[in-house]
């Protein structure tokens, strides 16, 4: 069987390498989050890029079900930090606890010019892939 994907490596050593030493700009697109179903269905959407002042609802681990705004993007260490969601050291500080992106749901997004320009980009290309699809069938 070929290769789907010839710019990506099925070695395993290759891909450990290219993902704990990407630069920021990939470590963006990696730390993308699934849309809520609402969201999905409003920008023709499935994932997008997690960024600061997004909303999330945490659907994996010990923190499931619980919501917040996100106060930081840690793309060194591929996590995400949402308010409320920290744990208290044992001289009473608290701190943030990491989540990656991936375990999360976006349920509102922070809007601007450049988000707007993204969505309608995903949107497109959709709409183009569905349209070429069904155009061989």
């Amino acid at each position: 069987m070929t290769k789907i994907n010839t710019s990506l490596h099925s070695s395993r050593r290759k891909s450990r390498k290219a993902h704990f030493g990407a630069p920021s700009s990939v470590r963006r697109t990696i730390m993308s989050a699934p849309l809520s179903k609402e969201l999905r269905d409003k920008h023709n959407a499935r994932s997008i890029p997690i960024r600061k002042d997004d909303e999330v609802s945490i659907t994996r681990g010990t923190h499931k079900g619980r919501e917040g705004k996100v106060t930081s993007v840690y793309r060194l260490k591929y996590v995400i930090h949402v308010d409320r969601v920290s744990r208290e050291k044992s001289n009473g500080k608290t701190e943030p606890i990491g989540i990656h992106p991936s375990k999360c749901v976006v349920t509102k997004l922070k809007m601007d010019k450049d988000r707007e320009n993204i969505l309608d980009r995903i949107s497109r290309g959709r709409e183009a892939k569905s349209k070429k699809g069904k155009s061989e069938a």
